[in-house]
């Protein structure tokens, strides 16, 4: 189709995603006069976002199908049972598999919906890829070093609500060789990335890196700061990554909060799944260690990595 042919001929790309009306459109802004001509924005939407979009008269009803809003063209999934119940999770098929999706492009650059790019991403390709050499450029989190202080902030501030899902997790990870980051990990300066802003030169490092990611996040949950240390430490060839500062990241993208309210724009059947969907959510937050005396420190396959962490 149409779409298809057009994300075919991009050489670089910018792509973001919403899902269940869970963002605003946001603009970029700072580009250059000829940015626009050789650079592709791509916004991927569901059908409820895509209603939102016709309720508030950013997109006419009477629109064809070729959906623009200011920099972006917008494309719409199908409707198909090949979609995750998780809308987080469809959007991590464009987030990392974004090299399947423009077969052509030489580089691209990821943003999260709920972040405004700052500056022409023609510039920072060049300067967060092409200068120093890298594969992947992403920010460090702003506040931790190890995955496992990640894991534990995601069960204490219910970002994740299997907290026996996010254990089994970092136990097979610790099992498979998960280590706490240290000097022996250099140059990579963190084991905790801020992947709201990715740039990647796409290859076949930061391809092969792409697609393991997506494997755990299939696997486990669309977490990803918790599987990026584990595929990154293991895999071959090395990739070449620019873990840059946050105050880079602060000065590049502005963050909004997620929608805090959503207009109800859905059919009788959708809302009905909706709501099937939002129980089978809920008994999933309610899920918890089911035997918290069957788990102990000394049977743990992550005791050494705690240990080594707390010193």
């Amino acid at each position: 189709n149409s779409d298809r042919a057009e994300m075919e001929k991009c050489g670089l790309v910018v792509a973001s995603a919403i899902f269940n009306d869970h963002d605003k459109i946001r603009q970029p802004v700072g580009l250059g006069a000829k940015t626009l001509e050789t650079v592709c924005f791509y916004m991927f939407i569901d059908d409820k976002t895509l209603n939102s979009l016709f309720h508030h008269n950013v997109i006419p009803k009477n629109n064809p199908r070729d959906y623009r809003v200011g920099a972006w063209r917008i494309i719409k999934t199908s409707k198909s049972e090949n979609l995750y119940l998780n809308p987080a999770m469809n959007g991590v098929i464009p987030k990392y598999l974004i090299h399947r999706l423009f077969p052509n492009s030489k580089f691209s650059v990821w943003i999260d919906a709920k972040i405004q790019l700052m500056i022409d991403p023609l510039l920072l390709v060049h300067s967060m890829l092409v200068v120093p050499g890298a594969d992947i450029a992403i920010s460090k989190h702003p506040f931790f070093v190890n995955t496992m202080e990640e894991a534990m902030a995601t069960a204490r501030w219910k970002k994740w609500g299997d907290v026996d899902g996010l254990r089994m997790q970092m136990e097979t990870y610790c099992e498979h060789g998960l280590k706490p980051w240290s000097s022996h990990k250099l140059p990579y300066p963190t084991d905790v990335p801020d992947s709201a802003l990715i740039l990647r030169r796409h290859g076949v490092r930061s391809n092969l890196f792409s697609c393991f990611m997506f494997n755990e996040l299939e696997a486990f949950n669309p977490r990803d700061q918790l599987a990026f240390a584990f595929v990154r430490d293991h895999i071959n060839p090395m990739v070449k990554m620019n873990m840059f500062e946050v105050e880079v990241f602060e000065q590049v993208v502005v963050e909004y909060r997620h929608n805090l309210k959503k207009i109800e724009t859905s059919s009788y059947e959708e809302q009905e799944e909706e709501q099937k969907q939002e129980s089978l959510r809920t008994i999933q937050k309610e899920k918890r260690w089911l035997d918290h005396e069957s788990w102990s420190l000394n049977s743990s396959s992550c005791r050494s990595y705690l240990m080594e962490m707390w010193g």
